[in-house]
């Protein structure tokens, strides 16, 4: 690979952008799927329940091509909401790269989800009445006792959703695009890059997003001190 062949000032745009996206994503689907998997946590059987949680889980087995389609229909210019997005922030959230964010919280939310569930259904509720019987309020309940419970889980929710929405490409390439500078993330800089035959960029965006997975990977392992 010749050092000569690559421009890094293509190189970094991309690689901050993903970053963005992927770190912003991670906050938000940390957030909607602690409160999914705890509401449901909480809500027993109930019926329908199984396919409310079927829906959650959907996005994981349809073909990302298909989510970043229904995304397009559901966030474009002709949507109801694409047209009060672009009303209130004058421009489409379409080929932004905020539709990046809302792709990769999208395929990112089962795996969150589902790991925050198995974290919450581990808890002993006898621990949570303890607390209950002796004043505490259900806030307190999940700060002190449940939250530190599951702080394994969220960790490793947390870096998945990160991990996951780093590396999304179907879902993000259909409704956000590959605009160089203002959308493309790394998964489609190396598509455009192989598919050019510039295999030196390929590689170094390649490399990049390996490391950067491994090491989230990694913290994901380590135990909490």
């Amino acid at each position: 690979m010749s050092m000569q062949a690559i421009d890094w000032t293509e190189y970094w745009p991309p690689i901050r952008l993903s970053l963005q996206v992927a770190l912003l994503s991670s906050v938000l689907v940390i957030l909607l799927g602690l409160f999914a998997a705890w509401s449901m946590s909480r809500l027993g059987l109930f019926k329908g329940k199984t396919l409310v949680e079927t829906v959650l889980m959907l996005p994981l087995v349809l073909p990302p091509t298909v989510v970043g389609f229904l995304l397009l229909i559901l966030l474009g210019r002709k949507s109801w909401f694409g047209r009060l997005v672009e009303q209130w922030f004058g421009e489409p959230i379409v080929f932004s790269w905020w539709a990046g964010v809302v792709a990769a919280v999208v395929v990112a939310f089962p795996l969150v989800y589902r790991t925050l569930r198995m974290g919450f259904a581990s808890v002993d509720q006898d621990l949570e009445n303890a607390g209950r019987s002796m004043g505490a309020n259900e806030w307190q309940v999940f700060r002190y006792i449940t939250f530190p419970l599951i702080f394994s889980s969220f960790k490793a929710a947390f870096i998945l959703g990160f991990a996951r929405g780093l590396g999304e490409f179907g879902a993000t390439l259909m409704i956000a695009g590959n605009i160089p500078g203002k959308t493309q993330t790394i998964p489609t800089a190396i598509y455009i890059a192989v598919d050019s035959g510039h295999f030196p960029m390929a590689w170094v965006w390649t490399c990049s997003i390996i490391l950067i997975s491994f090491m989230m990977l990694l913290l994901t392992g380590q135990k909490n001190n």
